[in-house]
């Protein structure tokens, strides 16, 4: 038997005697996933929406930039560039739309997180960082120490 997920993050999954929806494999992977695996793949699919909808940003901006040309142009060139402008304008707000709705479920999904796995991450991290500090803090010691004992031999042999 599977070992229960470690966090507050909803599966959806069909009941076992439910006909009308045959779960896929892919699905049923995603089930099957521990906890550390599923948020990581839930965290690369975050990843990959923001990417997508900071790409059409930046396209959309370099089209506007490179259809800014100035030139000898007839009013057909001038009204086409004109409405493809207004094209990359709309999907560009349509990806900002996109990221603020983005950012906000992101906002509700910290602020309605297990906060006791968030500060036991936190704990961990510290220990992880105090334990390299100290062992950082040994090696420059034990540098200082063999730095500070050659001049103090250099000078007995030369006195």
């Amino acid at each position: 038997m599977s070992e229960p997920p470690q966090t507050d993050v909803s599966r959806p999954s069909a009941l076992p005697t439910a006909t009308l929806h045959q779960r896929s494999a892919v699905s049923q992977v995603l089930v099957d996933q521990n906890s550390d695996e599923y948020l990581d793949a839930i965290e690369e699919e975050w990843n990959k929406k923001l990417d997508a909808e900071v790409d059409i940003l930046v396209d959309g901006m370099v089209d506007i930039v490179s259809l800014a040309s100035i030139g000898d142009k007839d009013k057909f060139r001038i009204a086409q560039e004109s409405f493809q402008a207004e094209s990359r304008a709309e999907s560009m707000v349509r990806a900002t739309n996109s990221l603020l709705s983005i950012t906000h479920t992101l906002k509700l999904l910290l602020l309605l997180s297990d906060e006791a796995q968030i500060a036991h991450r936190r704990d961990v991290e510290l220990a992880h960082v105090r334990q390299e500090k100290n062992e950082a803090q040994q090696k420059v010691a034990a540098l200082l120490d063999e730095l500070f004992r050659r001049p103090d031999a250099s000078m007995s042999a030369d006195i």
